[in-house]
C-alpha cells in the first residue's frame, strides 16, 4: 500500500521543448560544392547539462556539434542546443540523477537530429542521418568513471 502511494506522488512531464542556441556555417562554400567528389570526416560531440529551475521544474540542455572536415578545410559547422524543462517531483536523488543524465536527453535527441538533418541538408549538403544513441549506456558509463575517480556520481 505504501508503495502505491508514493507512486502516485512520482510526476514526470515534458512542460516545454525549445532550441536554447543554434549555429551553422560552412566556411568552405560555394568552392566546397565544386570539388567534386569528397569525403569528409564528421566530428560527433555530445552533452547534456541540467539546472533546476523554481518549484519541481528542471531545464535540460543537449549539446550536439557536428564538424565535418575535408582534410584541413571545415566544410560545416553545426552546433545545436536542444533544451526542455521538464516537471520532475518524488523521485530519490540516485532515481533524479538518472532522469537528468538519461531519460531527458532521450527524450529531446529526436529533436535535435531532425533539426541537425534538416539544416545541413539546407546547408546544400547531402543528407546526414546521425545514428540514434544510447543514453542510459553514456549515462552508466559517465557514472562509473566519476566513482573511478572518487567524484560525485553526478553524471551528465
Amino acid at each position: 500500500m505504501a508503495e502505491q502511494e508514493q507512486a502516485v506522488d512520482k510526476q514526470l512531464a515534458i512542460s516545454k521543448i525549445y532550441i536554447k542556441d543554434f549555429s551553422f556555417e560552412s566556411p568552405a562554400t560555394p568552392a566546397v560544392f565544386k570539388s567534386g567528389d569528397w569525403k569528409p570526416q564528421t566530428n560527433l560531440n555530445l552533452r547534456s547539462s541540467h539546472t533546476a529551475l523554481d518549484g519541481n521544474a528542471h531545464e535540460i540542455v543537449l549539446t550536439i556539434t557536428i564538424e565535418a572536415k575535408d582534410g584541413d578545410k571545415t566544410v560545416f559547422l553545426v552546433e545545436l542546443h536542444q533544451a526542455g524543462i521538464f516537471e520532475i517531483a518524488g523521485y530519490g536523488k540516485e532515481e533524479l540523477e538518472a532522469i537528468v543524465g538519461s531519460f531527458c536527453p532521450n527524450i529531446l535527441f529526436p529533436y535535435a537530429r531532425e533539426t541537425l538533418a534538416s539544416t545541413i541538408q539546407k546547408g546544400g549538403f547531402p543528407e546526414f542521418v546521425l545514428q540514434p544513441i544510447n543514453f542510459d549506456a553514456l549515462y552508466l558509463q559517465a557514472k562509473q568513471q566519476q566513482q573511478a575517480q572518487g567524484a560525485p556520481a553526478e553524471a551528465h
